[in-house]
């Protein structure tokens, strides 16, 4: 089994958002150094206890302190952008590191109501904007859009022998409904939703419609993981997320708490997600 990390880049209590991003690109150095398969990095707008609103600017920092993992996006926030635009992105970060660029597409606000207004008033106008979007993005990346599209002659740049790998992600079965249609590599976020999963993972593989891009479906999982040497030790540290989670449900907006700070703030009695 290959172990990956997805970073959200969180700002502890106590600390400025640049320790964050360093915090981030030193742990990415760690993950090289020990054998992890990707590095992700993920999109928030706006908010206090998340650092990175542009995982595509800090991807290129991550490569260029790395040398063997893969790195990408877990992920791009697709619909408050163009298509172009992020094919151009990453076809170069795919010349300057061939074989190591992840590309993960999202469809989430990735931040308030009000955020999403002021990024792009339109980004959410139709459901099905976000299908044709993603085509578009997959068709400029291997430059495969169809003779009758309006936009085919557009070459995204620069061009190469090697394009980034494509990855849907979600937490419901609609994403994973369209990477099987699409035939994309997809990713369930069970650190967002912890329902449903394998049955949105086994749908997709039994829906699975092979493309040229990936004859064979492909997925993972991202979750939360604590690791300590003692079962109560893990427990402990997990005191911080489980007052993230409970903040999120609240509607509050903070920086995250140390576990010294989490721990009084915590009841006695479990939180279920």
């Amino acid at each position: 089994m290959r172990l990956s990390i997805l970073d959200q880049s969180p700002i502890v209590s106590g600390h400025a958002p640049a320790d964050a991003i360093r915090a981030t690109i030193e742990l990415a150095r760690a993950a090289d150094r020990l054998g992890f398969h990707r590095y992700w990095l993920a999109e928030h707008h706006a908010m206090k206890g998340l650092a990175d609103p542009a995982p595509e600017i800090l991807l290129g920092q991550i490569a260029a302190a790395t040398t063997r993992i893969r790195v990408g996006t877990g992920g791009v926030l697709l619909p408050y952008y163009s298509p172009l635009k992020v094919a151009e992105v990453f076809r170069m970060y795919e010349a300057l590191f061939p074989g190591r660029i992840d590309l993960g597409i999202g469809r989430a606000p990735g931040g308030t109501m009000l955020v999403t207004r002021a990024m792009n008033a339109d980004a959410f106008a139709g459901e099905e904007r976000f299908p044709t979007q993603v085509q578009e993005l997959v068709g400029y990346l291997d430059d495969s859009l169809p003779v009758d599209y309006p936009f085919h002659t557009v070459k995204a740049v620069p061009a190469g022998p090697t394009s980034p790998q494509v990855w849907l992600l979600g937490s419901s079965d609609y994403s994973g409904s369209l990477a099987a249609y699409l035939g994309l590599r997809f990713s369930f976020a069970h650190f967002i939703s912890a329902h449903g999963g394998p049955a949105v993972t086994r749908g997709y593989r039994e829906g699975y419609r092979g493309s040229g891009r990936e004859p064979q479906p492909y997925s993972m999982v991202a979750v939360f993981a604590i690791c300590a040497s003692r079962q109560e030790d893990a427990e402990r540290l997990a005191a911080s997320i489980d007052l993230r989670r409970l903040q999120m449900a609240r509607g509050e907006d903070a920086p995250i708490a140390t576990v010294e700070e989490a721990l009084p703030k915590l009841t006695a009695r479990p939180i279920a997600y």
